[in-house]
């Protein structure tokens, strides 16, 4: 099975990767598209020419290697992409040929989480509204789309694991629940820049506190971002027992 998991950054994402890798039986791929965006819309990001220069820029190769088969003995390969990587014109084809899950978190946490790494954040960095449409998009083509909101995740990780592998057509196995520290060899080249937490981590961290405060643009920000959070956290997974 090919898992597409759509976010935004700082939505636990890179959590979420490390935990289908502890499976064993996966492969796993870090926001694929991610050279290709950079290259496409001069985004000054952390690190871009490192990432242009380490990383397939061409959005149709990157496509067809997304479609192709796990490495080794793996059946499986699980996709980290990011919503806004997926720029209007990007190759779509490959899209029906493997299975989609999106994760969300609320917009005043990814907004405070990003803007702690990176100063003055747009809408177009958090992909917010992005998000729902594609969502929108693969529920046109997908069954019953999962959607897994990561405060629920760290709040009961057994318990909405369960709910997400059920939802995929995919066995649970409890090795998602930790990993070992330090990185993965298929982390993109910007994990220098973004993954140190991760990094750090042997499991997802417990449940989170009240939210941050914002004041200002960032408010706005993350203000901006609700009505499509709440759409797509009203379809949110209930976890699982067991």
């Amino acid at each position: 099975m090919h898992i597409a998991m759509w976010s935004g950054p700082r939505n636990l994402s890179t959590a979420m990767m490390y935990s289908f890798a502890a499976r064993g039986d996966c492969a796993v791929m870090d926001e694929p598209f991610y050279a290709a965006y950079l290259a496409a819309t001069g985004a000054e990001h952390p690190m871009r020419a490192e990432i242009i220069a380490a990383h397939e820029t061409d959005p149709a190769r990157i496509a067809t290697g997304l479609n192709g088969p796990a490495t080794g003995e793996r059946a499986h390969v699980y996709q980290k992409h990011m919503v806004h990587h997926m720029l209007p014109g990007m190759p779509r084809g490959w899209m029906r040929r493997v299975r989609h899950a999106f994760l969300i978190r609320h917009p005043a946490r990814v907004v405070a989480s990003y803007a702690a790494r990176r100063e003055h954040p747009g809408p177009d960095d958090l992909g917010f509204d992005t998000q729902l449409r594609l969502f929108e998009e693969v529920s046109a083509f997908q069954d019953s789309v999962p959607v897994l909101d990561s405060e629920d995740l760290r709040r009961d990780p057994r318990g909405h694991l369960r709910a997400l592998c059920a939802a995929l057509g995919l066995e649970f196995v409890p090795a998602m629940l930790r990993w070992s520290p330090g990185g993965l060899a298929e982390d993109g080249v910007w994990a220098a820049h973004w993954y140190a937490s991760v990094h750090r981590s042997t499991g997802f961290d417990g449940a989170e506190g009240p939210l941050p405060e914002l004041a200002g643009a960032l408010h706005d920000l993350a203000e901006a971002g609700m009505p499509a959070f709440e759409a797509l956290r009203a379809r949110a997974l209930r976890p699982l027992a067991g």
